[in-house]
C-alpha cells in the first residue's frame, strides 16, 4: 500500500480537476433529474463521479470505491482500504450557483478514515488531513472552537429541529445558519467557522466521510447523537445520525439528544 501522504497528494489533486470538470459541465448546461425521494441529480455529478473513478482507482487499483452516483456493489468490503467519494455535495447549491458545493473523497483503511479532502472551489478553500497530522485549511492549520456553552453558539443545523416542546431539555438560544453540503458544514466546525453540526436522520458515507477525519484532526468531536463512534465501509454505509461539535460543546449536546432513541 501507499503512504497516506501519497495518498492525500493524489485525492487532493483529483478534486481539484473534479471542480473544473463540474464547473465546465455547467457552463455547457446541466441535464437535471430527480432521485427517488426528490434529490437532484445533475449531469456534471455523473461526469465526475466517472472521472474520479478512472482517476482514483487508475492510480490505486488494489482500493475498493463507494460513491453516491456508483451503484454500490459488496466488491468493495473486500478491501482494506477504500475510495469514499461524494462527487459533487451539495448539487442543489451547485445548480444554482450558490458557492456552497464541494467535492469531498476520502481514504478509508479498515473501517476508519485515513486520509481525507473536502475542495470548495467557488470559495477557494481546501480542507485536508491525514491521521495523526492534523487538518489544514489551504496549507494552514485549523482547529475547531474554544465554545464551552450552548447559548449563542453558531450552529449549522435546522433551528425547526432543535426548537420546540419535543425535547425533554430545552435548548438555549443559539445562532443558526445553513449550508447545503454535509461536508462543508463539518469542514467549517473543524476550522473554528462555527461550533457544531447537528443532524438527527442517518447520513450517507460519501457526506461524512472526508468531514469525520478533518474534524477530529481539528480537535472536533464527531459521534452519532448517542455519543457513538462511526465506522465506514459496512455493508449499510450510512452513519445513524451526526454531532460535529467543539470538544467542550459535544457533551452538552448529547445531554439533549440522547433521549432520542437510535433508529431501528
Amino acid at each position: 500500500m501507499t503512504d497516506l501522504a501519497a495518498d492525500l497528494a493524489l485525492i487532493v489533486e483529483a478534486a481539484r480537476e473534479g471542480a473544473i470538470l463540474a464547473e465546465a459541465e455547467r457552463v455547457k448546461g446541466l441535464e437535471i433529474e430527480h432521485k427517488p425521494g426528490g434529490s437532484p441529480v445533475t449531469s456534471a455529478d455523473y461526469a465526475v463521479d466517472a472521472f474520479l473513478k478512472d482517476r482514483l482507482r487508475t492510480s490505486r487499483p488494489d482500493y475498493g470505491w463507494l460513491s453516491e452516483e456508483t451503484p454500490d456493489s459488496p466488491e468493495r468490503l473486500k478491501h482494506r482500504r477504500i475510495f469514499v467519494v461524494d462527487p459533487i455535495d451539495g448539487t442543489q447549491a451547485f445548480i444554482a450557483n450558490r458557492p456552497w458545493w464541494c467535492i469531498p473523497i476520502a481514504v478509508v483503511e479498515d473501517g476508519q478514515p485515513v486520509a481525507a479532502v473536502i475542495h470548495v472551489p467557488e470559495l477557494s478553500e481546501t480542507f485536508e488531513a491525514t491521521v495523526g497530522t492534523g487538518a489544514r485549511m489551504n496549507g494552514r492549520t485549523i482547529r475547531a472552537s474554544d465554545t464551552d456553552a450552548l447559548e449563542d453558539a453558531s450552529l449549522l443545523a435546522s433551528a425547526q429541529m432543535l426548537q420546540g416542546p419535543q425535547w425533554v431539555t430545552p435548548w438555549p438560544p443559539m445562532r443558526f445558519e445553513k449550508r447545503n453540503a454535509l461536508a462543508y458544514r463539518m469542514a467549517l466546525v473543524a476550522g473554528g467557522a462555527f461550533d457544531a453540526t447537528v443532524a438527527l436522520t442517518p447520513k450517507w458515507d460519501w457526506d461524512v466521510a472526508a468531514g469525520a477525519l478533518i474534524a477530529r484532526e481539528a480537535g472536533a468531536i464527531v459521534t452519532d447523537h448517542l455519543g457513538g463512534d462511526w465506522r465506514f465501509n459496512r455493508p449499510d454505509p450510512r452513519q445513524a445520525s451526526l454531532i460535529c461539535s467543539a470538544p467542550a460543546l459535544h457533551p452538552l449536546i448529547l445531554e439533549r439528544t440522547g433521549a432520542i432513541p437510535r433508529a431501528s
